[in-house]
């Protein structure tokens, strides 16, 4: 029987993953996740600078305050994306397609029920979790404005993340790419359109921002339905299993440790800079925070490239490419996140100087900027190593390097330094290159015991 379109896609993207040379796969899978993973950053920074000069510095502290709250939405919706893209890419190199097209129709179904109970939720508590979040009463205006349209957009944007990864499961990064980059390039647009000549402020970046993830979901919906994915859905599939949830979950369970530990560290940072520098230095951190996003987004779209590629393989046995696509992906990240790192020290003022005029602002954010940075290359290798062990399906590993940085390192630090030799507001900033510098010695322990045990022919999964 001749084989139809779908079934000879499969195959050549099954053969793309298990026999062309991991370096041309790599590539053809990252560059794609890496430029949508940019653009969808820039556009966060682009968000930035339109309030910051459309609305001013404490239109800059409302989104600071907002953060949190979205990256605890990102934080379930990533777990339901990577951990379907990682267990069916598996499921796929174990030709298991079945089992494969159940991890992605429950993803979905999942995301959905979670969406709308995170936009309901979030709309009746909105002012108390602001609150909670650090927001004065300067800034509880502007974030409560962002933040009752972004939610809206809770009800759909978790499918948006699931559909992405899943598209880059099955090895077809540039469908994800184009609903990444069209999205983000569209809400450049809107932004400016709703924020300057319409005035609508604070709320029109909001506006911006819900209507191009709706775009990138119906972008994503006609790839689907129109079956140009190698995963033929049929309605049993989108019947949520409670074992297969339980495995998406625990293998993206890393994921949303990675997002809920920004929203931690937000809540944290947000309350000590009140009580250490006020409205400015929420500003300060929030800029700071859209920088370092863009800075790690061309490691994050190397992970993206790097796990279909060890998933597939990994579950294929065959762990020479599993441990080839990991080096290069570690001295790749290196390469990226040290440009952009000494461009960061070498022009921290200027940088600054694009989100506003504000001379206090600037003065405060570029010091604290740099001292920020001095070591963010290093976490390339941190988010690396997390994302491979999420690609092979080790829960404990991905949970541990994931939290490492974060959670182990920075929110200790970022508590006990500013207590240190009147460090203040200081030592908040110096957190960061210890909490980087702390987790990447820590990955490479775990990821060098791994390799070991690969070497040897075993899957390596113990605990």
């Amino acid at each position: 029987m001749k084989p139809n379109s779908s079934q000879t896609r499969n195959q050549e993207r099954s053969a793309m993953l298990r026999d062309e040379k991991v370096s041309v796969v790599l590539t053809k899978l990252s560059v794609p996740a890496t430029l949508s993973m940019a653009v969808n950053a820039l556009y966060n920074i682009v968000d930035t600078i339109f309030v910051g000069r459309g609305v001013g510095t404490n239109g800059i502290g409302g989104l600071t305050i907002a953060f949190p709250i979205q990256m605890a939405v990102m934080a379930v919706s990533l777990m339901l994306g990577v951990g379907s893209a990682s267990a069916a890419s598996r499921y796929l190199g174990a030709k298991d397609e079945e089992r494969a097209c159940h991890c992605v129709g429950t993803a979905f179904s999942a995301g959905l029920l979670c969406g709308l109970l995170m936009g309901i939720l979030g709309q009746i508590f909105l002012e108390p979790i602001l609150v909670f979040f650090g927001a004065t009463e300067t800034l509880l205006g502007s974030a409560r404005e962002y933040m009752q349209i972004i939610l809206l957009g809770t009800l759909y944007y978790p499918m948006v993340l699931v559909g992405n990864n899943v598209c880059r499961s099955e090895g077809n990064a540039r469908t994800a790419m184009f609903s990444m980059i069209g999205g983000a390039v569209l809400n450049i647009l809107l932004d400016f359109l709703f924020v300057f000549p319409l005035g609508m402020g604070i709320r029109g970046a909001a506006l911006a921002t819900i209507l191009s993830q709706g775009f990138s979901l119906l972008y994503l919906a006609q790839y689907f339905i129109r079956r140009k994915s190698i995963y033929h859905l049929r309605p049993r599939h989108f019947v949520i299993q409670v074992k297969t949830l339980w495995e998406i979950v625990g293998v993206g369970f890393a994921s949303f440790i990675r997002q809920i530990a920004n929203s931690l560290v937000a809540l944290v940072l947000n309350n000590m800079l009140k009580d250490f520098g006020g409205d400015t230095a929420i500003s300060v951190y929030g800029i700071i925070n859209r920088i370092l996003t863009f800075l790690y987004m061309p490691t994050q779209g190397l992970v993206q490239g790097m796990q279909p590629i060890v998933g597939y393989n990994y579950g294929a046995r065959a762990y020479d490419r599993v441990k080839k696509a990991l080096h290069l992906s570690i001295v790749a990240g290196l390469a990226f996140a040290g440009v952009f790192t000494a461009l960061i020290e070498l022009f921290p003022g200027w940088i600054f100087r694009l989100f506003n005029d504000d001379a206090v602002l600037i003065s405060a954010g570029a010091h604290a900027l740099r001292l920020v940075c001095v070591l963010s290359l290093f976490a390339a290798v941190q988010i690396v190593g997390a994302g491979f062990f999420q690609a092979i399906g080790r829960v404990i590993p991905s949970f541990i390097l994931t939290a490492s940085r974060q959670i182990l390192f920075f929110i200790p630090l970022a508590l006990i330094l500013p207590q240190i030799g009147g460090l203040g507001m200081w030592g908040i900033w110096l957190a960061f290159p210890l909490a980087d510098g702390l987790s990447a010695v820590v990955t490479v322990i775990y990821l060098r015991h791994s390799l070991t045990v690969l070497s040897s022919g075993h899957d390596g999964n113990t605990r």
